[in-house]
């Protein structure tokens, strides 16, 4: 198949079949577009005419390029083009699977990076509590932190998600759904925005239904609420790198370290497998390591 035909078929499978989120589809588009754009460049302008020699030829160049490419970016684009040939061989659009032979490498194992309680409690207090905007970015982190929500997921709210009291409707990836508690803090913030705030902002633009609105009304864009949480950060003068997934990560280790079970934290974050849960509780064992350091006397 024509390689522009061929793409757009698996972008619509992605899309459509599998429900993944707009930010997953988008990253696997640019990674085979210039996947395809090499394979023009190759002469190669059918699928049937990729083999495993092309593909490997293909990593080597993307694996020497100068600057190197991070692990994480060489793996995602390595796992973009096996799904895409695999998507073609699966649905008889190619006889064989060029691609089977190709292993990621793997992403060397990081662990999650969380605040201290004190550093989120000042982080949670730095935006002003008497400007408007001040109002609904302290919602904004309150909410984040106490459901442990990714961003994509806060800023798609809309008002009629918090109307079971004290439980809050998420809508993660893959288009699942799960209710997640909200604590009196969180909810308390949300409250003040939606009474003192939300009404005001709503009035300047277009109707939404959107919890979280901008300042011309419209509803809140990820990069804005990333701009929200950075300038927290530097308000609260915390130097370490703070992103919406570090307040995520915040909200696991906190949870686990105050006693939480490890499947009940899972459910709360949304994760399909357990294991991508369990990398939490290795932060939190590491911190049982510091004070058993510290406080037992025959420690060291």
């Amino acid at each position: 198949m024509q390689l522009e035909r061929a793409l757009d078929a698996y972008l619509r499978h992605v899309t459509v079949e599998r429900g993944l989120s707009a930010h997953t589809i988008a990253a696997y588009r640019r990674d085979l577009e210039g996947y395809r754009a090499w394979l023009d460049a190759e002469g190669i302008a059918d699928t049937a005419e990729v083999t495993p020699a092309v593909i490997d030829r293909f990593v080597a160049e993307r694996a020497s390029a100068e600057p190197p490419p991070a692990s994480t970016s060489l793996a995602r684009l390595q796992s973009s083009v096996r799904g895409w040939h695999r998507f073609l061989a699966r649905e008889g659009i190619e006889a064989d699977d060029p691609s089977g032979r190709l292993r990621p490498p793997k992403a060397p194992r990081r662990l999650p990076k969380a605040l201290t309680i004190d550093q989120v409690e000042r982080l949670l207090a730095a935006p002003s509590a008497e400007e408007p905007l001040g109002i609904r970015d302290r919602a904004l982190l309150e909410l984040l932190y106490a459901t442990g929500a990714r961003v994509s997921e806060a800023i798609g709210l809309d008002v009629d998600d918090l109307s079971h009291g004290d439980v809050l409707r998420l809508r993660g990836k893959g288009s699942k759904e799960r209710i997640v508690p909200v604590g009196s803090y969180a909810r308390a913030a949300v409250d003040a925005y939606l009474t003192r705030v939300r009404p005001g902002l709503a009035a300047t633009g277009r109707a939404s239904a959107r919890l979280f609105l901008g300042a011309r009304g419209a509803p809140l864009s990820r990069q804005s609420a990333w701009l929200v949480i950075r300038e927290a950060a530097e308000r609260a003068q915390i130097t370490a790198a703070v992103s919406p997934h570090t307040l995520r990560h915040s909200f696991a280790t906190h949870l686990l370290q105050g006693g939480a079970d490890v499947r009940v934290v899972q459910e709360l974050l949304g994760h399909s497998s357990v294991a991508t849960t369990q990398i939490y509780t290795h932060v939190s064992v590491d911190a049982l390591r510091d004070i058993y350091a510290t406080s037992h006397p025959r420690a060291r």
